[in-house]
């Protein structure tokens, strides 16, 4: 029998690619977002569920719960983004506050309210699954600190889920291509040099995260939590 799978920012690139691999295993899987039209198309051809819903707004996931099934096997927290690609740099205090708090709320904020909206339905030996960033250790503005917060509030998530046979983990990815991540603004200069920073030599694909994110919600991962997979290509090595 297949498992309840909630994505969101399951539209396009890495939340699609997640959606996607546990759909092929006949799982039922939602995935969320803002954008109607995008979620519409990747449901019809992944044969998911599409619910609109903005991760950072508190009212609009209160109307998602009535939604989504009564038991969820995996939620999986990939909405965010940096934000700083969408407005002009700040120029005052003022703007500089907007700025942190706008990628607060698009990569942790999000999180947190999703999880704790669903964390009733979770079933045991469930999975969270959170989508952080190389950013969080190399240092990237609000962005950055965001992913690190990620990271250390699923330390505490671990700690509360895992008596319940839960288990929580951040999938750290370093640079992935075909994403919308960028924005198209990524010059050649600085994706040669991204893609020279791996070890691997090339650039990760939204694929590389679906694995990793499929592994942690496995039957083969019931004892690995509260921890960050670094997904990056060797970009940045741990030990």
């Amino acid at each position: 029998m297949g498992r309840n799978i909630v994505v969101t920012g399951g539209a396009t690139g890495i939340g699609r690619a997640i959606a996607r691999i546990f759909a092929a295993e006949g799982d039922s899987v939602v995935i969320t977002g803002r954008r109607a039209e995008a979620l519409q198309a990747t449901a019809a051809e992944l044969g998911v569920t599409a619910r609109v819903c903005d991760a950072t707004d508190p009212a609009q996931i209160e109307a998602l719960v009535d939604q989504l099934p009564r038991e969820i096997d995996v939620l999986v927290n990939n909405a965010g983004g940096n934000t700083d690609f969408d407005t002009e740099a700040p120029t005052d205090l003022k703007s500089l506050a907007e700025a942190w708090r706008a990628n607060l709320d698009a990569n942790l904020i999000s999180a947190v309210l999703m999880t704790t909206a669903l964390r009733d339905r979770l079933t045991t030996a469930g999975s969270v699954v959170n989508i952080g960033s190389i950013a969080a250790d190399k240092g990237a503005g609000a962005y950055g600190a965001a992913k690190a917060g990620l990271a250390s509030w699923n330390v505490q998530l671990s700690a509360e889920l895992g008596p319940r046979g839960i288990t929580a983990n951040v999938v750290a990815p370093g640079y992935i291509s075909d994403t919308e991540f960028f924005r198209d603004k990524l010059t050649d200069e600085r994706r040669d040099s991204l893609v020279a920073a791996a070890h691997t030599r090339r650039a990760g694909v939204p694929d590389d995260i679906a694995a990793a994110v499929h592994y942690l919600a496995s039957p083969a991962a019931r004892q690995v939590t509260g921890q960050v997979l670094a997904v990056n290509g060797g970009e940045r090595t741990t030990r």
